[in-house]
């Protein structure tokens, strides 16, 4: 067995941390699957008014939990699971989901209210921050397949001023302007895309 030039250490240093990894990524699944009761199997939600996790932006995510964690945003179910959360457990959650295919919009039953949703997202020029596939960015939240109703409710929320968001009054301001008719429209055409 001819050995390189630099050794047998760094191979065995790297095969080492194999198993260290795969006890990591263990342990990340054991922290996500308390998530699955409420966000679903592999981060898609089947319940109302709970949103997708899967393929959500690994900042946004980040963002969401440490707006709980701090009281920002509240919540009597997710309260005394943030609590428990330290700084990396929330970079792992965020990179965790992010990774996960993202849900697929479901068939559309009312292409006429999507078409209204679309002239409400581009009126409002929400792909400036969602982008035009509103997939999201950073700290910006994917919208595309998203639970419909969970977005109208997100959307009352912001313009009742009862969730903040990372831009803080960017959010509020675009709601607070929206009829419930386009908040109706827009969450469906937003939770059809595929």
């Amino acid at each position: 067995m001819r050995v390189g030039r630099f050794g047998i250490l760094p191979v065995a240093l790297l095969l080492a941390s194999i198993p260290a990894q795969a006890a990591d990524n263990a342990a990340i699944k054991e922290k996500a699957s308390i998530c699955s009761g409420c966000h679903g199997e592999n981060g898609v939600s089947q319940t109302e008014n709970i949103p997708s996790l899967a393929g959500q932006p690994d900042q946004f995510l980040q963002w969401q939990l440490v707006f709980f964690r701090a009281g920002s945003r509240k919540n009597e179910q997710m309260q005394p699971i943030v609590e428990q959360l330290t700084n990396e457990d929330i970079r792992n959650l965020g990179a965790y989901f992010s990774q996960l295919p993202p849900p697929k919009g479901s068939e559309d039953g009312d292409p006429d209210l999507s078409k209204k949703g679309g002239q409400v997202a581009a009126g409002r020029r929400c792909a400036s921050c969602h982008t035009d596939s509103f997939a999201g960015t950073k700290g910006v939240a994917r919208l595309a397949g998203q639970r419909e109703e969970y977005l109208v409710k997100a959307l009352h929320d912001y313009k009742a001023g009862l969730r903040v968001g990372g831009g803080v009054a960017a959010m509020a301001d675009v709601a607070y302007r929206m009829s419930d008719e386009e908040i109706t429209a827009v969450s469906h055409y937003l939770a059809h895309l595929k």
